[in-house]
């Protein structure tokens, strides 16, 4: 859904990744520090109650996954490993995000006495390991020569909509806006586990069909 808007900001961006390109930075650096700056303003800050900050060093460094691609294709530098590393780091800064928020609601005191943040803290944990799944999917189909970039909510969805939605909550309660407020975060949580389980859902019709049409095809040749 909002891959559309990838190009927008790469653009935006496309200026650091030129002043980084003439310092020498390589864009598996940036993928690097990109990863640990998420990872930190998630594992610090939501724990400790810290949203709005936590969002805003989070997304800050978020962009980092679209200028290092920048960087590498300016400078022709794209490579298996680079892919590899980027993939893979970006289950990293998920996991970090989703189980940052998994920790806020065992450890924020708002959330404890009737057990109820419990349901919070599995719906994170879902929202992680069904982003995992999704990602996965994906990967596993293209190793099989197949495809599977299909679904209602890509990675930048999911990660967009939870901290946009997380950032503007927390913001609005630190303005005076009472507690209820925050349960804008395990509603989105909410809708992110049941986006992200239909993606899975259509990414493995899409590879039966894919699969189907393969052995079929497969079984005519030896008819023949």
């Amino acid at each position: 859904m909002l891959e559309r808007f990838r190009q927008f900001w790469t653009n935006i961006w496309a200026p650091l990744g030129n002043l980084l390109i003439r310092c020498g930075v390589s864009p598996n650096t940036v993928t690097f520090i990109g990863t640990i700056g998420v990872v930190a303003g998630a594992v610090i800050f939501f724990p400790t109650g810290h949203l709005f900050t936590g969002v805003m060093v989070v997304t800050a460094f978020v962009f980092s996954d679209m200028i290092d691609g920048y960087m590498a294709r300016t400078t022709g530098n794209v490579s298996l490993y680079g892919s590899f590393l980027d993939s893979t780091l970006d289950r990293v800064g998920d996991a970090a995000i989703f189980g940052g928020l998994a920790m806020y609601y065992v450890s924020d005191p708002d959330w404890i006495g009737d057990g109820g943040n419990r349901w919070y803290v599995a719906l994170a944990i879902y929202c992680l390991s069904m982003g995992s799944v999704t990602s996965y999917a994906r990967a596993k189909a293209e190793s099989l020569g197949m495809q599977a970039k299909v679904g209602i909510a890509e990675r930048s969805d999911r990660l967009v909509f939870t901290l946009v939605t997380t950032g503007v909550a927390a913001l609005i309660h630190s303005l005076g806006v009472p507690g209820w407020i925050l349960f804008a975060v395990p509603t989105i949580l909410g809708l992110m586990a049941i986006a992200s389980t239909i993606t899975v859902a259509q990414r493995i019709y899409a590879v039966h069909l894919q699969s189907r049409a393969i052995t079929l095809a497969q079984a005519a040749e030896v008819q023949e």
